[in-house]
């Protein structure tokens, strides 16, 4: 949460004209009457993903990217969504919007807000590094950049994502030739995907918990290429022995649960960018840490910032003091929205070992079989 000194952009800047404030419903865009990833039921909101903490349920329309509906329907099924493919130009009451790939996750976007000669860019979450389920982050340039900041601390810098899957690789090649079961807890949307698609399928049987899987499927109807898996329930409890070479991907809330019995003798593992805490490791209590996130680093957050060429920069979540203190000192006009925002850590969900009991667990609807509304109805692409 920001301090006093960098809080309350909204009340500062409510009078000056800006393209987006904070209201307690979440962002808004004054000009074009809509809000982006609200917390609050309103009647428009624009999405830039459908991780929990951006995408929730009780608006009236939905404006996100094509990319991605077939996972946001996944999450939120029936909701009145109308979507736009990336680059693609929409007209709302005389503000030009457009969505921008941002490269965390399937269908991530930034949010291109142009009303009267001024750009805005709303990030949502992004990273620079390569994941070959979702569209790479594209720089998009702009007068004030509303940014994320996760890992807005120097000592959060990445390994290059083929030394981790490497090691990966490495650990549930050595568990398998002792005949023990390796269990990869990562978050159930994006994190799972990504590891699946960039892994060794050579080196043994996959397995998924019951709350991946949906997901699976999801990007799967999106183009996205993954190995097969099998659902660990298709497995007789007693059969202890199907799981001594395999990969089992399972969401955190399976850690410590009676779930973890059936597999026998195991070995398992954490994939986060929290792994590079040392304390962080240790409370998790698990055999192995990757470093893995689905986030921009220190660095990376730095080169996207400069890329946009913006002047003013907004932060809205994660390490907030830290970069809006580091972005003035670069002689930027920076300050920092409060929202509700979260990060990873809200992908724990506390989800059982049935998957009968996760949120929006029905089959994804098909992207041209998706509900699609106009967002406005006086809505016009340009």
């Amino acid at each position: 949460m920001a301090s006093e000194s960098t809080s309350n952009i909204a009340e500062q800047h409510a009078d000056s004209g800006d393209l987006v404030i904070a209201r307690p419903e979440g962002l808004y865009c004054p000009p074009g009457d809509f809000h982006i990833d609200p917390w609050q039921p309103v009647e428009r909101a624009v999405i830039t993903h459908a991780h929990s903490d951006h995408a929730r349920f009780g608006h009236r329309r939905y404006l996100a990217s094509r990319a991605g509906a077939n996972v946001l329907l996944s999450r939120l099924p029936d909701i009145s969504l109308q979507t736009l493919a990336y680059g693609e130009r929409l007209d709302i009451n005389g503000v030009t919007v457009s969505l921008h790939p941002a490269g965390h996750v399937l269908g991530s976007a930034q949010l291109r807000i142009e009303h009267r000669g001024r750009v805005w860019v709303a990030s949502g979450d992004y990273k620079l590094d390569p994941d070959p389920t979702c569209d790479a982050f594209e720089p998009v340039r702009c007068d004030t950049f509303i940014t994320e900041s996760t890992f807005g601390l120097p000592i959060y810098r990445w390994d290059t994502p083929q030394t981790i899957f490497d090691g990966v690789d490495s650990w549930w090649r050595h568990n398998a030739a002792q005949g023990r079961a390796s269990v990869l807890f990562c978050y159930s949307f994006g994190k799972a995907q990504r590891v699946l698609a960039s892994i060794d399928p050579g080196i043994g049987p996959i397995f998924c918990h019951g709350a991946v899987e949906p997901l699976n499927r999801a990007y799967r109807d999106a183009g996205v290429r993954l190995p097969p898996v099998r659902l660990v329930s298709e497995i007789a409890p007693k059969d202890k022995a199907a799981f001594s070479q395999a990969l089992i991907v399972a969401p955190p809330s399976a850690q410590g649960s009676a779930w973890l019995k059936r597999f026998g003798d195991y070995s398992d593992a954490f994939a986060s960018g929290w792994m590079r805490l040392r304390g962080a490791r240790r409370r998790r209590g698990v055999d192995r840490g990757f470093v893995l996130s689905d986030h921009a680093d220190w660095p990376a957050l730095q080169t996207a910032i400069h890329a946009t060429g913006a002047g003013r920069v907004i932060v809205t979540h994660g390490s907030v003091e830290p970069m809006v203190r580091w972005l003035r000192e670069q002689g930027l006009d920076a300050g920092a929205f409060e929202t509700q925002y979260g990060d990873d850590t809200v992908e724990a969900d506390a989800l059982g070992g049935d998957a009968t009991a996760v949120p929006g667990n029905a089959p994804p609807a098909q992207s041209d079989e998706a509900p699609v509304h106009e967002f406005d109805d006086a809505a016009s692409r340009s």
